[in-house]
């Protein structure tokens, strides 16, 4: 008697289940359930982020308090500006998402009446920015792809001028 309340129960618990079953009903995702179970993981085809801060008192500071926020549409790059004193010790660190356009002056440049270094740099790809440049070495524009592609198609050919224009005034000289 005590074997068949177990088997009363099991059959019991599986006709309620098979009853529950029968209400749900298959059909096919739509695409606004497809969205809904499976949100996209950027706000816009290749959505990147950026460390982002203005005047942040160093690097540390700069990454550990950045927003973690996806950049505006018209944006391809990171952008990071740092300043430092005659020591080498940082004064202020500003990064932010940029364009091409915001990226065409990187490198490093002395600030003669207050003894400070300011090195700019430009990256492309997610993140990128976790450093920050301390020189010529590291003040660069790193892009995964050629800038002949850009809007800037004359770069190439002002690079020529500037060679060719080197050139003629050496052998003036």
């Amino acid at each position: 008697m005590m074997e068949a309340r177990p088997t009363a129960a099991r059959i019991l618990i599986l006709m309620i289940v098979f009853s529950r079953l029968k209400t749900v009903r298959s059909r096919d995702f739509t695409i606004k359930d497809i969205i809904h179970l499976h949100p996209s993981t950027t706000p816009h085809p290749g959505g990147f982020k950026c460390f982002t801060c203005q005047d942040a008192a160093d690097n540390y500071e700069c990454n550990r308090w950045a927003p973690d926020i996806y950049c505006p549409n018209d944006t391809r790059y990171c952008y990071t500006l740092h300043m430092m004193d005659h020591s080498g010790d940082s004064v202020s660190v500003t990064k932010r998402c940029a364009t091409l356009e915001s990226c065409r002056f990187t490198g490093c440049v002395n600030i003669s009446h207050n003894g400070f270094q300011v090195c700019t740099s430009c990256c492309e790809g997610n993140i990128c920015n976790i450093l920050v440049p301390r020189n010529d070495s590291s003040a660069v524009f790193s892009s995964t792809s050629p800038l002949v592609s850009s809007d800037r198609r004359l770069r190439p050919f002002v690079l020529l001028y500037f060679i060719i224009s080197s050139s003629y005034t050496a052998g003036c000289n």
